[in-house]
């Protein structure tokens, strides 16, 4: 379905909501840019304004107090790969062709389909400039499934999810060309990747700031190896948990206190933020420009990160790779000033594969394949008419496979464990943190609740349970 959006001073942003638009043939229609910054293992609880209480995140805080925080958001998967290909094709992990990670070596993942359709062609078709800038994760070098045969014109950052476990790479990619870092090899730790990303994507916005753009911002804080420049931002936090110092894996000789490391991690994150946010404000964009934070999965506990102290999945139970609320449900910050409501706390339940639909409804472009997204823009800009899920479904291809499905508050999971599948059924109206396995007391809900979530995937020609 097209929807066409009109964005004019008094007037309502819906279609079939226009009055008050002057809409006059000499007025120039501004199309809302977009900025879409993916977090990488940011948990829902990592937030000041999620409620934590150890790290420093001011500029994201200010954010969620000038715009709309969600409550109940999701990630496409409970690992990377799988999930950011349902937020670039809409589809949920029981559709989509990237259910797990899977490597390729020398450098990549395996990869999507040619043609694949994309958020990123979405917004080329609605006539939107687009780049993005940190971690691809969804093809290898050499394939169709790079990021400018995938929707964006620009690309800078890491091509292989893998190699984007370390912050001082040997190389990054800039469009379809290597740009060498050979000081991060001897002696290593001199550039550091994270900063060169963020500059290229200040830089495509200083670029475009005169047409509409789409700017993906993937940056891979805070996730594991835990390593950073120590500067002001390391050392606001080197002193304040006593742990024990500890080498990590990364080939560097260097002893690191790995709570100082995670949070500057974390705050450094927030201090991109800031700076984003001070140069729309710089380039006159700051009343034209949606600017949305996420994660792709729940909190990590490699590489010396400890989740449980500093409570990083918040009131949920798990982390990464798990199904349970921790491993799926993540942050979710939307904000442009004067279009979507300040300081509102939404419990919209929406995930990744809303992005397609929402995107499009905003643009007024069309979407030529199937999704399984619904669109969430009446409830950004508090309109009427949001239609909501029937159900929410997860599938993960490690630990033998695992799956989850939401349907209201209900919640069933389905994993084996010791050579038997247990079903688990959460009621998420009353218990969040998921303690109270239901399933034998409403095995009729389970019974039901199976038979939409066995509908709710087709089969995979990559992935498959082997169960």
């Amino acid at each position: 379905m097209k929807t066409q959006i009109l964005l004019c001073a008094g007037s309502s942003l819906l279609a079939g909501s226009l009055t008050g638009c002057k809409n006059q043939a000499s007025e120039k229609e501004q199309p809302l840019n977009v900025i879409y910054i993916l977090a990488d293992d940011l948990g829902y609880g990592d937030l000041g304004c999620y409620g934590q209480e150890k790290i420093k995140t001011p500029h994201i805080d200010q954010m969620a107090a000038e715009g709309m925080q969600f409550t109940q958001h999701y990630a496409g998967c409970t690992v990377s790969a799988p999930s950011r290909c349902s937020l670039m094709t809409g589809l949920h992990t029981g559709h989509s062709q990237i259910r797990g990670n899977r490597e390729v070596r020398p450098e990549g993942q395996i990869p999507m389909e040619e043609g694949t359709f994309t958020i990123g062609r979405l917004m080329q078709d609605a006539g939107y400039k687009t780049g993005i800038f940190g971690k691809w994760g969804l093809g290898h070098p050499g394939s169709s499934s790079v990021p400018n045969q995938m929707g964006f014109d620009e690309f800078y950052g890491y091509n292989c999810q893998r190699l984007a476990h370390t912050y001082y790479p040997s190389h990054l990619w800039l469009n379809g060309d290597t740009v060498a870092f050979p000081e991060n090899v001897n002696p290593g730790r001199v550039t550091y990747s994270q900063d060169l990303i963020h500059d290229q994507a200040l830089q495509f916005i200083r670029e475009n700031k005169d047409e509409p753009f789409f700017a993906m911002l993937t940056y891979t804080l805070p996730h594991a190896e835990l390593n950073l420049p120590h500067d002001s931002i390391y050392r606001m936090y080197e002193n304040s948990f006593e742990e024990v110092p500890y080498k990590y894996n990364g080939g560097y000789a260097a002893s690191e206190k790995p709570y100082a490391s995670f949070a500057a991690m974390v705050t450094r994150l927030d201090m991109y933020v800031g700076e984003i946010m001070q140069e729309m404000k710089a380039q006159g964009l700051d009343k034209n420009t949606i600017v949305i934070i996420t994660s792709d999965n729940g909190p990590h506990s490699e590489g010396g990160a400890n989740p449980d102290f500093f409570q990083s999945y918040g009131p949920l139970r798990g982390q990464k790779r798990d199904v349970y609320e921790g491993g799926i449900r993540v942050p979710f910050i939307a904000w442009c000033p004067e279009k979507i409501e300040a300081g509102v706390k939404n419990d919209h339940i929406s995930a990744f594969w809303d992005m397609m639909p929402t995107l499009a409804e905003l643009t007024g472009a069309e979407v030529p394949v199937e999704s399984d997204g619904v669109s969430f823009l009446p409830t950004l800009f508090s309109e009427d008419g949001q239609q909501q899920h029937e159900y929410l479904y997860w599938e993960f291809h490690e630990l033998n496979g695992r799956e989850a499905l939401r349907s209201g508050n209900w919640k069933l999971i389905r994993q084996p464990v010791v050579g038997e599948t247990i079903l688990e059924l959460y009621d998420l109206s009353n218990d969040i943190h998921e303690d109270h396995n239901l399933a034998a007391q409403y095995p009729e809900k389970v019974a039901e609740l199976e038979i939409i979530l066995d509908n709710a995937r087709t089969e995979s020609p990559l992935f498959n349970f082997g169960r």
